[in-house]
């Protein structure tokens, strides 16, 4: 999770959203660049998915590919995550961020009369437009708002009565000294908030993805080892039920900031002696940490190294086929395989285990050395602007001029026919 405005750089500024990921599809003229978290960014920031997708499109002339129903937002081209991330700031600054006091509990109003969108804040209670000279503005009169279910005015009515229940909690609506009784337990219980841990879970249900997006993440506090350990006995709990959800644990992973870390953990949890069968069961959940994430791809290393030490006797002669089975399932890409296997290790476990891999890694080098000389060989093109039927007839007409020599009658050759043979 990052800040929503990511100039301020307090870990407990309140309001956060999900890191952006992007991930670059196709070749040629059909590579386009898929923004997979589209949807939990918009809803941590209170804007339909289209609107920073569309801005994508505006800020680099790409055209954009909205699908809501599958939650599939897509820009043309081919975009780096950093750069989009840039971009994604300008649109919070532009259309999300209160002028005044730079908070993003804002919201629009659209007025199709006056074709003015109007921005109101509920922390400052500023009210003002929004610069209607951006291509995004004439998308936002077309496309209005429609999904309330999430507002910054449900945010500030639910914190103005928290506030009133610590209020009368502290005592602090009493004035002076009084010699009435206290409110019995019975009103204590009237107007008081309820704290128990199935109350708390409960009202979070109640308010919606969007606002716990917004709110203070504790745990973000807690050192990353103690994260790693709350990520563990997560899923190890989950383990329990009949079919694992992969987004909710991707989405655990991702609140708890330990994306990277997460399949060193779960490789110790969902593996066993049968590894090779339950790397293609559970292939989904771990490329959705893997793909395109080299550090994650060097924690399910490190993970794959503690499965064998355990499993020493079953799995030591099957290291170089459960290499291959990750390498062939997209568990690992061949740069990060071959740079581990270079690494020098100290242990003499881990030096058996480098040893049995040796034929795998060696094979996998050839073939990128094969691949390195394929490149480097050089194709002979001729290019000619004739069509085909011209270079038929001028085949044709060579043809018949070399039968005429062989049979004698190249008398009745002229210049240019030799010119031609």
């Amino acid at each position: 999770m990052v800040n929503v405005n990511r100039k301020v750089n307090d870990q407990f500024y309140r309001y956060k959203m999900p890191k952006l990921e992007a991930k670059v599809e196709g070749k040629g003229n059909g590579i386009k660049t898929v923004i997979a978290n589209m949807d939990a960014i918009a809803k941590a920031i209170y804007r339909p998915p289209a609107y920073p997708t569309k801005f994508f499109g505006c800020e680099l002339g790409a055209q954009t590919q909205i699908d809501n129903k599958n939650d599939r937002y897509i820009v043309n081209g081919s975009h780096t995550t950093d750069k989009l991330q840039e971009i994604l700031d300008g649109f919070i600054e532009k259309f999300v961020l209160c002028a005044e006091c730079k908070n993003p509990e804002t919201t629009f109003n659209v007025n199709l009369k006056s074709q003015k969108i109007t921005s109101t804040c509920t922390a400052c209670g500023h009210n003002g437009n929004i610069d209607m000279r951006h291509r995004l503005s004439t998308f936002i009169l077309k496309n209005p708002p429609t999904d309330d279910s999430a507002t910054p005015q449900k945010l500030k009515k639910v914190r103005d009565s928290q506030a009133k229940a610590e209020e009368k909690t502290d005592g602090s609506s009493f004035d002076g000294w009084s010699d009435d009784p206290l409110p019995s337990e019975k009103a204590d219980e009237e107007w008081s908030e309820d704290t128990s841990e199935e109350a708390v879970r409960q009202r979070e249900l109640e308010l919606g993805d969007g606002i716990k997006g917004l709110t203070v993440n504790s745990d973000l506090t807690k050192t990353v080892e103690q994260r790693a350990n709350l990520f563990y006995e997560f899923v190890k709990k989950k383990l329990g039920d009949e079919k694992l959800n992969d987004m909710e644990i991707l989405g655990e992973a991702t609140r708890l900031d330990i994306k990277d870390k997460a399949p060193l953990l779960l490789t110790e949890l969902l593996f066993d002696e049968n590894i090779l069968e339950q790397i293609t069961s559970h292939r989904i959940l771990f490329l959705r940490f893997l793909v395109n994430n080299p550090k994650a791809q060097k924690q399910l290393l490190s993970g794959f190294e503690l499965i064998v030490q355990n499993h020493k006797a079953v799995l030591m002669a099957k290291v170089p086929s459960i290499l291959k089975k990750f390498y062939d399932s997209d568990y690992l890409e061949e740069e990060v395989i071959l740079e581990w296997g270079n690494k020098p290790s100290k242990k003499q476990v881990m030096k058996d285990l480098k040893l049995k891999a040796k034929p795998f890694i060696d094979w996998l080098r050839e073939a990128d050395e094969e691949s390195d000389d394929d490149d480097d060989e050089e194709v002979d093109v001729v290019y000619t602007h004739r069509n085909e039927d011209q270079i038929n007839k001028q085949e044709a007409k060579e043809k018949e001029s070399a039968e005429k020599i062989t049979n004698g009658d190249d008398e009745d050759l002229d210049d240019d026919e030799i010119d031609d043979i």
